[in-house]
Protein backbone atom coordinates (compact mmCIF):
# COMPACT_ATOMS: atom_id res chain seq x y z
CA UNK A 1 0.00 0.00 0.00
CA UNK A 2 2.51 2.19 1.14
CA UNK A 3 4.12 1.58 -2.61
CA UNK A 4 1.17 2.22 -4.25
CA UNK A 5 1.00 6.15 -2.55
CA UNK A 6 4.57 6.45 -2.95
CA UNK A 7 4.27 5.42 -6.63
CA UNK A 8 0.85 7.75 -7.08
CA UNK A 9 2.73 10.56 -5.67
CA UNK A 10 5.32 10.88 -8.13
CA UNK A 11 3.12 10.53 -10.96
CA UNK A 12 0.93 13.75 -9.69
CA UNK A 13 4.51 15.19 -9.28
CA UNK A 14 5.48 14.49 -12.72
CA UNK A 15 3.08 16.23 -14.54
CA UNK A 16 3.71 19.50 -13.25
CA UNK A 17 2.30 22.62 -11.49
CA UNK A 18 -0.92 21.06 -9.66
CA UNK A 19 -4.52 23.02 -9.10
CA UNK A 20 -2.83 23.34 -4.85
CA UNK A 21 0.27 24.71 -5.84
CA UNK A 22 -1.31 27.65 -8.53
CA UNK A 23 -4.04 28.59 -5.93
CA UNK A 24 -1.10 29.01 -3.01
CA UNK A 25 1.29 30.38 -5.63
CA UNK A 26 -1.65 33.23 -6.65
CA UNK A 27 -2.72 33.63 -3.57
CA UNK A 28 1.04 34.40 -1.80
CA UNK A 29 1.31 37.21 -4.22
CA UNK A 30 -2.75 38.61 -4.89
CA UNK A 31 -0.90 41.03 -7.26
CA UNK A 32 -1.82 38.22 -9.82
CA UNK A 33 -4.93 38.02 -8.85
CA UNK A 34 -4.85 41.40 -11.08
CA UNK A 35 -4.59 39.24 -14.26
CA UNK A 36 -3.48 41.56 -17.05
CA UNK A 37 -3.60 44.68 -14.16
CA UNK A 38 -0.61 42.58 -12.34
CA UNK A 39 1.95 45.11 -11.45
CA UNK A 40 5.40 44.86 -13.59
CA UNK A 41 7.01 41.38 -11.95
CA UNK A 42 10.84 43.31 -12.03
CA UNK A 43 11.85 41.49 -8.97
CA UNK A 44 11.16 37.95 -11.59
CA UNK A 45 13.79 38.95 -14.05
CA UNK A 46 16.93 35.83 -13.75
CA UNK A 47 20.26 36.22 -15.13
CA UNK A 48 21.00 35.63 -18.53
CA UNK A 49 22.66 33.17 -20.43
CA UNK A 50 26.05 34.15 -22.36
CA UNK A 51 26.41 34.83 -25.70
CA UNK A 52 28.46 32.47 -27.64
CA UNK A 53 31.85 33.04 -28.48
CA UNK A 54 32.63 36.06 -30.21
CA UNK A 55 28.92 37.42 -30.31
CA UNK A 56 27.87 40.85 -29.35
CA UNK A 57 24.43 42.58 -29.57
CA UNK A 58 24.08 45.47 -32.44
CA UNK A 59 20.09 45.87 -32.20
CA UNK A 60 16.92 45.26 -30.86
CA UNK A 61 13.60 45.15 -31.62
CA UNK A 62 11.11 45.41 -28.99
CA UNK A 63 7.01 45.94 -28.69
CA UNK A 64 6.14 46.90 -25.23
CA UNK A 65 2.77 47.15 -24.03
CA UNK A 66 1.98 50.39 -21.48
CA UNK A 67 2.80 50.57 -17.65
CA UNK A 68 0.02 49.82 -14.95
CA UNK A 69 -2.96 52.30 -15.27
CA UNK A 70 -6.07 53.03 -14.15
CA UNK A 71 -9.31 51.25 -15.00
CA UNK A 72 -10.19 51.89 -18.41
CA UNK A 73 -13.87 52.81 -17.83
CA UNK A 74 -15.40 54.98 -15.28
CA UNK A 75 -18.81 53.58 -16.21
CA UNK A 76 -17.62 50.75 -14.11
CA UNK A 77 -16.45 53.16 -11.04
CA UNK A 78 -19.71 55.00 -11.23
CA UNK A 79 -21.52 51.42 -11.20
CA UNK A 80 -20.11 50.48 -8.34
CA UNK A 81 -20.75 53.28 -6.41
CA UNK A 82 -24.07 54.19 -7.23
CA UNK A 83 -25.15 50.32 -6.69
CA UNK A 84 -23.96 50.79 -3.26
CA UNK A 85 -25.55 54.40 -2.91
CA UNK A 86 -29.09 52.87 -3.96
CA UNK A 87 -28.53 50.61 -1.30
CA UNK A 88 -27.76 52.93 1.60
CA UNK A 89 -30.06 54.71 0.71
CA UNK A 90 -32.62 51.90 1.07
CA UNK A 91 -30.91 50.86 4.69
CA UNK A 92 -29.76 47.79 2.95
CA UNK A 93 -26.06 47.99 3.44
CA UNK A 94 -23.99 45.72 6.20
CA UNK A 95 -21.09 47.97 7.69
CA UNK A 96 -19.31 46.49 5.70
CA UNK A 97 -20.70 47.57 2.93
CA UNK A 98 -21.03 51.46 4.35
CA UNK A 99 -17.05 51.00 4.67
CA UNK A 100 -16.85 49.60 0.52
CA UNK A 101 -19.15 52.65 -0.47
CA UNK A 102 -16.70 54.93 1.76
CA UNK A 103 -14.00 53.85 -0.69
CA UNK A 104 -15.75 54.07 -3.93
CA UNK A 105 -17.20 57.95 -3.42
CA UNK A 106 -13.34 58.94 -2.58
CA UNK A 107 -12.50 56.39 -5.49
CA UNK A 108 -15.28 58.20 -7.80
CA UNK A 109 -14.31 61.61 -6.74
CA UNK A 110 -10.10 61.03 -7.44
CA UNK A 111 -10.67 59.19 -10.52
CA UNK A 112 -13.06 61.28 -12.29
CA UNK A 113 -11.46 61.55 -15.85
CA UNK A 114 -8.64 59.40 -15.50
CA UNK A 115 -9.97 56.17 -17.03
CA UNK A 116 -6.89 54.38 -18.54
CA UNK A 117 -4.33 57.20 -18.04
CA UNK A 118 -0.70 55.94 -16.89
CA UNK A 119 -0.04 56.23 -13.41
CA UNK A 120 3.25 57.42 -12.22
CA UNK A 121 4.26 53.58 -11.61
CA UNK A 122 3.20 52.64 -14.72
CA UNK A 123 5.90 55.57 -16.36
CA UNK A 124 8.46 53.91 -13.43
CA UNK A 125 7.97 50.48 -14.98
CA UNK A 126 9.33 51.92 -18.31
CA UNK A 127 12.04 53.54 -17.03
CA UNK A 128 13.14 50.11 -15.64
CA UNK A 129 13.08 48.54 -18.50
CA UNK A 130 14.86 51.31 -20.10
CA UNK A 131 18.06 51.43 -18.10
CA UNK A 132 17.78 47.37 -17.59
CA UNK A 133 17.89 47.51 -21.48
CA UNK A 134 20.55 50.14 -21.59
CA UNK A 135 23.37 48.32 -19.16
CA UNK A 136 22.37 44.72 -20.22
CA UNK A 137 23.43 45.78 -24.34
CA UNK A 138 25.32 48.72 -23.94
CA UNK A 139 27.00 48.00 -27.29
CA UNK A 140 23.50 49.05 -29.33
CA UNK A 141 23.53 52.36 -27.62
CA UNK A 142 26.23 53.19 -28.05
CA UNK A 143 27.45 57.02 -29.91
CA UNK A 144 25.16 58.76 -31.46
CA UNK A 145 22.82 55.32 -31.79
CA UNK A 146 19.92 55.65 -34.19
CA UNK A 147 16.47 54.65 -33.02
CA UNK A 148 13.03 54.41 -34.21
CA UNK A 149 10.46 54.82 -31.21
CA UNK A 150 6.42 53.93 -32.38
CA UNK A 151 3.67 54.16 -29.86
CA UNK A 152 -0.04 53.69 -30.42
CA UNK A 153 -2.37 56.76 -30.74
CA UNK A 154 -3.42 55.71 -26.89
CA UNK A 155 -2.38 58.44 -24.53
CA UNK A 156 -1.10 55.91 -21.99
CA UNK A 157 1.49 54.37 -24.98
CA UNK A 158 2.36 57.64 -25.78
CA UNK A 159 3.87 58.58 -22.09
CA UNK A 160 5.31 54.98 -22.23
CA UNK A 161 7.08 55.88 -24.61
CA UNK A 162 8.09 58.99 -23.55
CA UNK A 163 9.14 57.84 -20.33
CA UNK A 164 10.97 55.11 -21.59
CA UNK A 165 13.01 57.51 -24.59
CA UNK A 166 14.11 60.00 -21.44
CA UNK A 167 15.89 57.15 -19.24
CA UNK A 168 17.64 56.08 -22.43
CA UNK A 169 18.55 60.04 -23.07
CA UNK A 170 19.38 60.12 -19.86
CA UNK A 171 22.20 57.50 -20.23
CA UNK A 172 22.88 58.68 -23.40
CA UNK A 173 22.17 62.39 -24.69
CA UNK A 174 23.71 61.68 -27.92
CA UNK A 175 21.05 59.03 -28.62
CA UNK A 176 19.15 60.12 -31.82
CA UNK A 177 15.52 58.83 -31.34
CA UNK A 178 13.15 59.33 -34.59
CA UNK A 179 9.34 59.50 -32.65
CA UNK A 180 6.19 58.86 -34.23
CA UNK A 181 2.79 58.44 -32.71
CA UNK A 182 0.46 58.24 -35.83
CA UNK A 183 -2.84 55.36 -37.30
CA UNK A 184 0.10 55.24 -40.19
CA UNK A 185 1.66 52.87 -37.44
CA UNK A 186 -1.87 51.20 -35.90
CA UNK A 187 -1.36 49.08 -39.23
CA UNK A 188 1.71 46.88 -37.23
CA UNK A 189 1.18 48.16 -33.63
CA UNK A 190 -2.14 46.81 -32.95
CA UNK A 191 -4.79 44.44 -35.09
CA UNK A 192 -6.26 42.81 -32.65
CA UNK A 193 -10.42 43.18 -32.87
CA UNK A 194 -12.75 42.67 -29.42
CA UNK A 195 -15.42 42.15 -31.98
CA UNK A 196 -14.19 39.46 -33.43
CA UNK A 197 -12.42 38.07 -30.42
CA UNK A 198 -16.03 37.89 -28.86
CA UNK A 199 -17.22 36.18 -32.06
CA UNK A 200 -15.00 33.48 -31.40
CA UNK A 201 -16.31 32.86 -27.64
CA UNK A 202 -20.01 32.27 -29.52
CA UNK A 203 -18.47 28.88 -30.45
CA UNK A 204 -20.23 26.30 -29.02
CA UNK A 205 -17.51 23.81 -27.71
CA UNK A 206 -16.14 27.23 -26.29
CA UNK A 207 -19.28 28.00 -24.46
CA UNK A 208 -19.75 24.85 -23.55
CA UNK A 209 -16.16 24.41 -21.23
CA UNK A 210 -16.37 28.17 -19.87
CA UNK A 211 -20.18 27.37 -18.55
CA UNK A 212 -18.64 24.73 -17.20
CA UNK A 213 -15.97 26.61 -15.14
CA UNK A 214 -18.70 29.63 -14.88
CA UNK A 215 -20.62 27.42 -12.82
CA UNK A 216 -17.94 26.19 -10.25
CA UNK A 217 -15.89 29.33 -9.74
CA UNK A 218 -18.28 31.96 -10.08
CA UNK A 219 -20.39 32.15 -6.21
CA UNK A 220 -21.74 35.46 -5.67
CA UNK A 221 -23.56 34.41 -2.49
CA UNK A 222 -20.77 35.24 -0.04
CA UNK A 223 -19.96 38.61 -0.73
CA UNK A 224 -23.47 40.01 -1.36
CA UNK A 225 -24.25 38.68 2.11
CA UNK A 226 -21.56 40.24 3.18
CA UNK A 227 -22.05 43.39 1.67
CA UNK A 228 -26.48 43.66 1.79
CA UNK A 229 -28.16 42.82 4.76
CA UNK A 230 -31.28 42.24 3.08
CA UNK A 231 -30.82 39.02 -0.06
CA UNK A 232 -34.78 40.04 -1.31
CA UNK A 233 -33.20 43.59 -1.75
CA UNK A 234 -30.28 42.40 -3.79
CA UNK A 235 -32.74 39.72 -6.09
CA UNK A 236 -34.92 43.15 -7.07
CA UNK A 237 -31.89 45.11 -7.28
CA UNK A 238 -28.50 44.45 -8.02
CA UNK A 239 -27.19 42.57 -10.62
CA UNK A 240 -24.37 40.16 -8.95
CA UNK A 241 -22.78 39.57 -11.96
CA UNK A 242 -22.09 42.95 -13.18
CA UNK A 243 -21.57 43.98 -9.61
CA UNK A 244 -18.75 41.13 -9.23
CA UNK A 245 -17.15 41.06 -12.27
CA UNK A 246 -16.41 45.16 -12.27
CA UNK A 247 -15.13 44.65 -8.81
CA UNK A 248 -13.31 42.30 -9.43
CA UNK A 249 -11.02 44.23 -12.47
CA UNK A 250 -11.43 47.78 -10.15
CA UNK A 251 -9.48 45.69 -7.33
CA UNK A 252 -7.30 44.09 -9.83
CA UNK A 253 -6.23 48.10 -11.10
CA UNK A 254 -5.40 49.51 -7.21
CA UNK A 255 -1.78 47.67 -7.12
CA UNK A 256 -1.05 50.67 -10.23
CA UNK A 257 -2.81 53.76 -8.75
CA UNK A 258 -0.66 55.91 -7.19
CA UNK A 259 -0.62 57.28 -3.38
CA UNK A 260 -3.71 55.51 -2.56
CA UNK A 261 -4.42 54.34 0.96
CA UNK A 262 -7.15 51.87 0.83
CA UNK A 263 -7.66 48.74 -1.07
CA UNK A 264 -10.79 46.28 -1.50
CA UNK A 265 -8.49 43.03 -0.47
CA UNK A 266 -10.91 42.32 3.26
CA UNK A 267 -14.27 42.75 0.80
CA UNK A 268 -12.93 39.38 -1.08
CA UNK A 269 -12.76 35.80 0.56
CA UNK A 270 -10.04 34.46 -1.46
CA UNK A 271 -11.58 31.32 -2.73
CA UNK A 272 -13.90 33.82 -4.57
CA UNK A 273 -11.00 36.31 -5.66
CA UNK A 274 -8.92 32.71 -7.18
CA UNK A 275 -12.32 32.38 -8.99
CA UNK A 276 -12.98 35.18 -10.47
CA UNK A 277 -9.23 35.25 -11.45
CA UNK A 278 -9.56 31.68 -12.95
CA UNK A 279 -12.26 33.06 -15.33
CA UNK A 280 -10.39 36.18 -16.34
CA UNK A 281 -7.57 34.34 -17.16
CA UNK A 282 -9.51 31.37 -19.34
CA UNK A 283 -11.30 34.16 -21.03
CA UNK A 284 -8.04 35.98 -22.28
CA UNK A 285 -6.86 31.92 -22.77
CA UNK A 286 -9.68 32.31 -25.49
CA UNK A 287 -9.63 35.28 -26.97
CA UNK A 288 -5.93 36.21 -27.73
CA UNK A 289 -4.42 32.68 -26.57
CA UNK A 290 -3.59 29.38 -27.98
CA UNK A 291 -6.65 27.64 -27.22
CA UNK A 292 -7.95 24.97 -29.52
CA UNK A 293 -11.50 25.28 -28.43
CA UNK A 294 -11.66 29.04 -30.39
CA UNK A 295 -9.53 28.02 -32.89
CA UNK A 296 -6.51 30.36 -32.06
CA UNK A 297 -8.60 33.41 -32.98
CA UNK A 298 -6.77 36.34 -32.81
CA UNK A 299 -3.72 34.95 -33.00
CA UNK A 300 -3.68 36.60 -36.55
CA UNK A 301 -3.65 39.86 -35.49
CA UNK A 302 -0.31 39.51 -34.48
CA UNK A 303 0.65 38.87 -38.32
CA UNK A 304 1.26 42.94 -38.46
CA UNK A 305 3.81 43.05 -35.82
CA UNK A 306 5.68 40.15 -36.53
CA UNK A 307 6.10 41.12 -40.10
CA UNK A 308 7.16 44.94 -38.85
CA UNK A 309 9.78 43.18 -36.78
CA UNK A 310 11.19 40.89 -39.74
CA UNK A 311 11.50 44.03 -41.82
CA UNK A 312 13.13 46.65 -39.72
CA UNK A 313 15.76 43.90 -38.59
CA UNK A 314 16.53 42.69 -41.98
CA UNK A 315 17.16 46.72 -42.83
CA UNK A 316 19.09 47.04 -39.43
CA UNK A 317 21.13 43.86 -40.38
CA UNK A 318 21.68 45.09 -43.83
CA UNK A 319 22.76 48.79 -42.42
CA UNK A 320 24.88 47.30 -40.04
CA UNK A 321 26.72 45.15 -42.82
CA UNK A 322 27.84 48.06 -45.39
CA UNK A 323 30.64 49.48 -43.87
CA UNK A 324 29.12 53.23 -45.82
CA UNK A 325 26.11 52.78 -43.66
CA UNK A 326 27.01 51.15 -40.29
CA UNK A 327 27.82 54.63 -38.61
CA UNK A 328 24.31 55.15 -39.20
CA UNK A 329 22.54 52.20 -38.85
CA UNK A 330 19.33 51.31 -37.30
CA UNK A 331 20.20 50.28 -33.59
CA UNK A 332 16.76 49.58 -32.12
CA UNK A 333 13.16 49.79 -33.11
CA UNK A 334 10.17 50.49 -29.45
CA UNK A 335 7.30 49.75 -30.24
CA UNK A 336 4.44 50.41 -27.37
CA UNK A 337 1.25 49.31 -27.79
CA UNK A 338 -1.25 47.10 -25.58
CA UNK A 339 -1.82 43.63 -23.80
CA UNK A 340 -3.77 42.69 -27.10
CA UNK A 341 -0.35 43.22 -28.95
CA UNK A 342 1.67 40.87 -26.56
CA UNK A 343 -0.58 38.17 -26.04
CA UNK A 344 -1.35 37.33 -29.69
CA UNK A 345 2.53 37.22 -30.53
CA UNK A 346 3.62 35.43 -27.47
CA UNK A 347 0.88 32.75 -28.99
CA UNK A 348 2.20 33.13 -32.66
CA UNK A 349 5.67 32.51 -31.48
CA UNK A 350 4.70 29.27 -29.73
CA UNK A 351 7.06 30.44 -26.72
CA UNK A 352 6.98 28.19 -23.99
CA UNK A 353 4.60 29.22 -21.51
CA UNK A 354 2.43 30.68 -23.74
CA UNK A 355 2.04 27.92 -25.86
CA UNK A 356 -0.13 25.22 -23.78
CA UNK A 357 -2.93 23.24 -25.81
CA UNK A 358 -6.06 23.00 -23.13
CA UNK A 359 -9.69 21.54 -23.96
CA UNK A 360 -10.42 21.09 -20.32
CA UNK A 361 -10.24 25.07 -18.68
CA UNK A 362 -10.27 23.27 -15.38
CA UNK A 363 -6.62 22.17 -15.76
CA UNK A 364 -6.13 25.77 -17.74
CA UNK A 365 -4.51 27.64 -14.50
CA UNK A 366 -2.37 24.49 -14.35
CA UNK A 367 -0.97 25.83 -17.30
CA UNK A 368 -1.28 28.92 -18.52
CA UNK A 369 -1.33 32.04 -16.39
CA UNK A 370 -1.65 34.95 -18.07
CA UNK A 371 0.03 37.27 -15.12
CA UNK A 372 2.87 35.44 -16.70
CA UNK A 373 2.29 37.22 -20.41
CA UNK A 374 0.71 39.99 -19.92
CA UNK A 375 1.83 42.22 -16.81
CA UNK A 376 1.38 45.47 -17.22
CA UNK A 377 4.68 47.06 -18.86
CA UNK A 378 4.95 43.47 -20.23
CA UNK A 379 7.39 43.52 -23.48
CA UNK A 380 9.15 41.55 -26.10
CA UNK A 381 13.14 41.98 -26.93
CA UNK A 382 14.58 40.55 -29.51
CA UNK A 383 18.47 40.51 -29.48
CA UNK A 384 20.44 40.45 -32.62
CA UNK A 385 24.10 39.24 -32.53
CA UNK A 386 26.76 39.11 -34.72
CA UNK A 387 30.31 37.72 -34.80
CA UNK A 388 33.60 39.43 -36.02
CA UNK A 389 34.17 36.05 -37.77
CA UNK A 390 33.46 36.50 -41.51
CA UNK A 391 30.50 35.14 -43.27
CA UNK A 392 29.08 34.20 -39.77
CA UNK A 393 25.41 33.98 -39.03
CA UNK A 394 23.22 36.52 -37.09
CA UNK A 395 21.74 34.98 -34.14
CA UNK A 396 18.63 35.96 -32.17
CA UNK A 397 17.20 36.05 -28.64
CA UNK A 398 13.85 36.21 -27.61
CA UNK A 399 13.13 37.81 -24.84
CA UNK A 400 9.22 38.18 -22.59
CA UNK A 401 9.31 40.11 -19.69
CA UNK A 402 12.93 40.45 -19.64
CA UNK A 403 13.74 36.71 -19.10
CA UNK A 404 14.82 34.12 -21.86
CA UNK A 405 12.42 32.45 -23.83
CA UNK A 406 12.91 28.78 -25.68
CA UNK A 407 10.87 29.07 -29.17
CA UNK A 408 10.10 25.82 -31.20
CA UNK A 409 13.00 26.04 -33.58
CA UNK A 410 14.68 22.53 -33.54
CA UNK A 411 18.30 24.25 -33.19
CA UNK A 412 20.82 23.15 -30.33
CA UNK A 413 21.75 27.05 -29.29
CA UNK A 414 18.62 28.19 -27.42
CA UNK A 415 17.82 30.49 -26.39
CA UNK A 416 20.13 31.99 -29.06
CA UNK A 417 18.63 31.00 -33.10
CA UNK A 418 20.47 31.70 -35.76
CA UNK A 419 18.27 34.55 -37.43
CA UNK A 420 17.69 32.13 -40.93
CA UNK A 421 16.09 29.84 -38.79
CA UNK A 422 13.49 31.90 -37.03
CA UNK A 423 12.66 33.10 -40.64
CA UNK A 424 12.08 29.96 -41.75
CA UNK A 425 10.10 28.67 -38.93
CA UNK A 426 7.78 31.20 -38.68
CA UNK A 427 7.59 33.22 -42.24
CA UNK A 428 4.89 30.66 -43.00
CA UNK A 429 2.51 31.67 -40.32
CA UNK A 430 2.83 35.46 -41.98
CA UNK A 431 1.40 34.24 -45.28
Amino acid sequence: MKHLILFTLLALLSMGISYADIKHDVLSDRGKLGSNYYAYPAKNIKKQTKAPAGYTPFYISHYGRHGSRFHYSEDDWVFLNNVLLKADSAGALTDLGKSLLERTQKMTIEWHNRAGDLTQLGADQHRGIAIRMYKNFPQVFKGDANINAYASTSGRCIVSMAAFNEELRSQNPKIKLNVESSKRIMSFINEFSFDRAAKCTENGEWKQAYSSIWERYFKPEPMMKALFKNQDYVKKNVDPVSFIRKFYEITGSLQGIDNIDYNFNDIWTPDDWYGNWVLQNAWWYGVGGTSPLTNQCEVPSAKPILRNIIEEAEMAIAQNADKKTASKALRATLRFGHDTGVLPLASMLQVEGANAQVTNLNKLAEQWQDFNIIPMAANFQFIFYKSSKKDSQILVKVMLNENEVKLPIEENTAPYYSWEGFKKFYGPALQ
